[in-house]
Parts: C-alpha cells; structure tokens; sequence
C-alpha cells in the first residue's frame, strides 16, 4: 500500500457537470451515474468547482425556497386582485429554472498529481473533509478518487 500512487486507484472516467443545468438536471444526471458528486465546468470545459447530491439538499432548496428570487410574484399579485386563491393554485407558471448549478456549487476543487501518494491523497481528504479529490496530469484532470475507492483499498490490505 505503501507505494500505490493517487493514478493506481484513480477512476479515469470523471463524469463532469454543467454550471448552467438546472438542479433537476443535476440530480438526474448523479443518479443515472450512481455518483453523489462531480467536477462543475463551463462551457469552455474550464474547471469551475464542484457540486455534490449535499449541495442540492443543503444549497438548493434555500435559493428555490427565498421570496426574492421568483419574478412571478408581481404577477400573482394582481392575479389574487381578480381571482380566487384555488383559481391561482391551478394556474402553471412556466419557465426556466431559477437555480442552476452554478448557483450551488463549491467554487474550490481539490486536486492532486497523479503520482501523489495514497497518504497525501488521505491527508487531504481528512483535513478538508472532503469525499472526493480529482487528478491531474499536466494540469488536467485525468480521474478522480472517491472516498469508497480509498475504503476498497483499505478492504483489499
């Protein structure tokens, strides 16, 4: 274990976010993939941060739940002036979705050279309390490592 380097147990396929999906999108896209988070990027696929199933929870349900972020609140307002509440209720706003996931995402990253070893790759994870770290080579991202991959490791000593 001791010589096994962050490119040993890295998965090379990283699954990679949109900052401009809406957060049904997102969580539709982590469960298809079975992942709980990935790397968030722009349409230039520059790296921008990382977003997880937690954020959605935690983040995303406070921007769809505040007052001032919905424009249609004018609107309902006269709307209550000529019919009744039931009436309202019934009506469908449509629209895009005001949070994306560039709204909730974590604007840090945390990266490791593919030739890190697993105990600077752990230091890591503990000190930032993190689930995932990507790696890098040449500085692009080439895998990531999860905390479950770190277990199997630690299962397969």
């Amino acid at each position: 274990m001791r010589n096994l380097k962050a490119k040993d147990i890295m998965t090379e396929e990283v699954l990679k976010a949109r900052a401009d999906w809406s957060l049904a999108r997102l969580a539709e896209f982590l469960f298809e993939n079975s992942i709980s988070g990935a790397p968030v990027i722009s349409e230039e696929e520059r790296l921008l941060g990382v977003v997880s199933s937690t954020d959605i929870i935690s983040k995303g349900t406070l921007l769809e739940d505040d007052p001032q972020s919905s424009p249609h609140e004018y609107y309902l307002h006269n709307l209550e002036r000529r019919y009744s509440q039931t009436e309202i209720s019934s009506f469908s706003i449509a629209g895009e979705p005001l949070v994306t996931v560039g709204d909730i995402m974590t604007p840090v990253v945390f990266l490791v050279n593919e030739d890190s070893s697993l105990k600077d790759v752990a230091d890591i994870m503990i000190k930032n309390r993190i689930h995932r770290i990507f790696v890098t080579r040449d500085e692009r991202v080439v895998g990531v490592i999860s905390a479950a991959d770190m277990l199997q490791v630690i299962r397969d000593m």
